[in-house]
C-alpha cells in the first residue's frame, strides 16, 4: 500500500512538473505549437484588460477575477502593450510558415500583418486623443458601465460599485497620459476640447440619482427576480452606487474638467494630422492601418473625387424624376428630406416610432436573405436609443457586438437627438449597414466560429468590417429591398457620404483643409443635415484615416465578387461567395483577396 501511494505521489508530482514546464514554455518562450502561441498572445493581452474580458464574457463565472477592475490607462500600460506586441511578433516569425496548411497560413498571415502594422505605428503611440467628443474615455467608460457590465446578482452589483470607486484611479492615469501628449505637442483640436467640456459639465450637473450610472443600475436590479434579491439588499446597493457616484465618479470628472479647461487656451485652431509632429508620416501610417492597402493619401483623394462624380450622376437621375433640377446634390436631397411626409415628429412618441421602424426593417431583412446567405449568426439583435448624454456628438447610429457567451445580444443604437435629422428614406440603409446583413452578421458570425484560433474571432480590420457593412447596403438594394426610388436615394446618399469621406479625410489630414471647408464640401454633396455633417467632419479630425476604410473595403469586395462571377460563370454561387468572405474572421484586404481567389480556383477544378 505504501509503495502504491509512493508511486501515485511520484506520478502526481510528475504531472504537476510537466504542467508547470508546459506553462513556462507557453508563457515565457516559443510555445511548442503555434496554436498555443496564439492562445498565449491573446491571454497576455486579455489579462491586462478587465474591460475586454467583461465585454467578451469568455470565462466562466468562477474565473471572474476581473469584474471589479478597470483597464490601466497610464503611459506605463501603453509601454507594456507595445512590448507584448514586439515580443509576439518576434516569436511568430520563428515559426515555419510554409509547413502549414491553408487555414493555418491564413492565421499566420493575419497575425503577422496585424502585429507588423502595430509595430510600424508604435513611434506615433501618443498621437491619438484619448479624450475626444466621439469616443473618449469620458463617454466610453460610462457607456461600458451602463451597456456592458452585467448585473444579474449581488456579486456583479458589488463589482459594479467597485468599478465606480476606481474611476479616480483611471482618470488620474488618463490625465498622466494627456500631460505626456501635451509635452510632445499632441494637443486636440479646439472644437474637441470645447465639446468634451460641454459633455462632461452636463454629466456632472445631474444629481446622482439622475445620473445614467445610477438609473441604469437600478434598471438592472429591477430585472432580478425578488426571490434572488430582497428589497433591503437592493436599497443598500442603490445607496452604495449613490455614494460611489458622489465620492468617486463626480470628483474624477471634475478633475478632468479642470485639466481640459486649462488645456483649452493651448488648443487654438482646428488642424488635421499634418499639424502634429511628423504628421504626414503619421497620417500615411493611419491610412495603411485602416485600409490595409498601400495606397497613398493622394491616391485616395483622387479616388474619392472620381467616386463622388459617379454617385452624383446616379443621384441626379432620381432627383430629376422628382422635378429637382437646380442646385447642388446636397441642396436637392435636403429639399426632399424636409418633406413632412419623410419625417417623424421630434417627440417621445415620434422617437418610439423611429425605433419601431428600425426593428421592422431588420426583421424584414432577416427573413428575406435565404437566397444570399446560408450562414447566419445565432445571436439576435436589439434596437436601442443612443444614451442621452452621448447623443450630441454620436453618429446617427452604431452597432455594439454581443457577448461571446450569448448572454448579451448585439445592439443597434439609433441616435434620437432629433428625429428631423434622419428622413424616412435614409433609415433602411442605416439599418442594413449597422445591423442585418451588415455589422451584426459580420461580427457575430466571426465570434461564433469554432475551428479558428480565438484571435481570429475577435480581431478587427477596419477596411474589412466597414467595407462589408457598406457592401451590405448595396447588396440589400441588389436583392430588391429598396425598390422605392427614395429608398434607393437614401442608399446612394450614404454611399455618397462614404465617397465624400475619401475626399475630406485626406483633405483635412494631408491637403490642409479647414474644418469649415470640409463641412461645406460634405453639405454640397451628400444632402445630410448640418448637425450630422458637423458631427461627421469632427469625427474625422480625431480618428485620421478611419473614414477611408468604408470605400476601400467595399470596392475590394465588389471587385472580388465580379472577378469570381466572370471566372466561374454559371458555377458562381452568391451564398458560397459570402461564406468565403465571412467565415474566416476579419482579414486584411490582401489576405481576403487570396481567400477568394483560392476559392475560385477550387471551384474551377470541381
Amino acid at each position: 500500500m505504501k509503495r502504491a501511494l509512493k508511486w501515485l505521489g511520484l506520478g502526481l508530482t510528475g504531472l504537476v512538473l510537466l504542467a508547470g514546464a508546459l506553462f513556462i514554455n507557453v508563457w515565457y518562450f516559443k510555445p511548442l505549437r503555434i496554436d498555443w502561441f496564439y492562445a498565449s498572445a491573446f491571454a497576455k493581452s486579455a489579462i491586462e484588460s478587465p474591460e475586454m474580458l467583461s465585454s467578451l464574457r469568455i470565462l466562466p463565472r468562477w474565473l471572474d477575477f476581473y469584474g471589479s477592475d478597470l483597464d490601466d490607462a497610464s503611459p506605463a500600460a501603453d509601454q507594456r502593450a507595445a512590448d507584448r506586441q514586439r515580443d509576439a511578433y518576434s516569436t511568430l516569425r520563428r515559426y515555419d510558415h510554409s509547413a502549414r496548411d491553408r487555414e493555418a497560413q491564413l492565421s499566420y498571415d493575419t497575425m503577422e500583418y496585424y502585429l507588423r502594422l502595430q509595430l510600424e505605428g508604435d513611434v506615433w503611440r501618443h498621437h491619438d486623443f484619448p479624450v475626444n467628443q466621439l469616443f473618449g474615455m469620458q463617454s466610453d467608460l460610462p457607456n461600458f458601465m451602463t451597456q456592458v457590465h452585467q448585473v444579474t446578482d449581488v456579486f456583479e452589483a458589488r463589482d459594479y460599485i467597485a468599478r465606480l470607486d476606481k474611476f479616480p484611479r483611471k482618470f488620474d492615469q488618463l490625465i498622466e497620459s494627456l500631460k505626456l501628449r501635451e509635452t510632445m505637442g499632441v494637443i486636440p483640436p479646439q472644437f474637441t476640447v470645447e465639446k468634451v467640456l460641454v459633455q462632461m459639465r452636463g454629466f456632472v450637473a445631474k444629481v446622482p440619482k439622475e445620473n445614467p450610472l445610477y438609473t441604469t443600475f437600478k434598471d438592472k436590479l429591477d430585472k432580478i427576480p425578488p426571490d434572488r434579491m430582497d428589497a433591503a439588499t437592493r436599497e443598500r446597493l442603490l445607496a452604495d452606487v449613490d455614494a460611489a457616484i458622489r465620492g468617486s465618479v463626480l470628483p474624477a470628472y471634475r478633475k478632468l474638467i479642470g485639466y481640459m479647461s486649462a488645456l483649452l487656451p493651448k488648443a487654438q485652431g482646428n488642424h488635421g494630422a499634418w499639424h502634429l509632429p511628423d504628421g504626414d508620416a503619421y497620417y500615411a501610417w493611419c491610412v495603411r492601418l485602416h485600409t490595409t492597402t498601400d495606397m497613398s493619401p493622394q491616391e485616395y483623394h483622387n479616388l474619392g473625387l472620381a467616386e463622388v462624380a459617379r454617385v452624383a450622376a446616379e443621384m441626379a437621375v432620381i432627383l430629376q424624376s422628382f422635378g429637382l433640377h437646380e442646385g447642388t446634390i446636397g441642396m436637392r436631397v435636403r429639399q426632399l428630406a424636409a418633406d413632412p411626409g419623410q419625417l417623424y415628429p421630434n417627440t417621445a412618441e415620434g422617437k418610439q416610432a423611429v425605433l419601431m421602424r428600425y426593428r421592422i426593417l431588420l426583421d424584414e431583412m432577416n427573413k428575406g436573405l435565404n437566397d444570399a446567405f446560408d450562414v447566419r449568426p445565432r445571436l439576435g439583435i436589439e434596437v436601442k436609443p443612443v444614451p442621452e448624454f452621448a447623443q450630441a456628438t454620436a453618429p446617427a447610429a452604431y452597432y455594439q457586438p454581443g457577448s461571446l457567451d450569448g448572454a448579451r445580444p448585439g445592439v443597434f443604437y439609433a441616435n434620437m437627438r432629433n428625429t428631423l435629422d434622419t428622413p424616412k428614406f435614409a433609415m433602411a440603409t442605416l439599418a442594413y449597414h449597422e445591423g442585418i446583413p451588415g455589422h451584426h452578421f459580420q461580427i457575430e458570425i466571426a465570434q461564433e466560429l469554432v475551428d479558428l484560433p480565438f484571435f481570429r474571432r475577435i480581431l478587427g480590420f477596419t477596411a474589412y468590417a466597414e467595407g462589408w457593412a457598406l457592401y451590405a447596403e448595396r447588396l440589400a438594394w441588389e436583392l430588391g429591398f429598396e425598390k422605392d426610388p427614395l429608398d434607393n436615394l437614401g442608399r446612394l446618399r450614404d454611399e455618397m457620404m462614404r465617397s465624400v469621406r475619401l475626399v475630406v479625410d485626406t483633405g483635412i489630414h494631408s491637403e490642409r483643409w479647414t474644418r469649415e471647408q470640409a463641412i461645406a464640401y460634405m453639405m454640397d454633396n451628400t444632402g445630410m443635415s448640418e448637425p450630422d455633417v458637423e458631427a461627421e467632419i469632427e469625427r474625422y479630425f480625431v480618428d485620421p484615416g478611419q473614414a477611408l476604410s468604408y470605400k476601400a473595403g467595399m470596392l475590394e469586395i465588389l471587385a472580388l465578387r465580379e472577378k469570381a462571377r466572370v471566372a466561374l460563370g454559371p458555377r458562381f454561387d452568391l451564398k458560397q461567395f459570402h461564406n468565403e468572405v465571412l467565415t474566416h474572421g476579419a482579414l486584411p484586404l490582401a489576405v481576403l483577396r487570396r481567400v477568394v481567389n483560392d476559392w475560385v480556383e477550387r471551384r474551377k477544378s470541381e
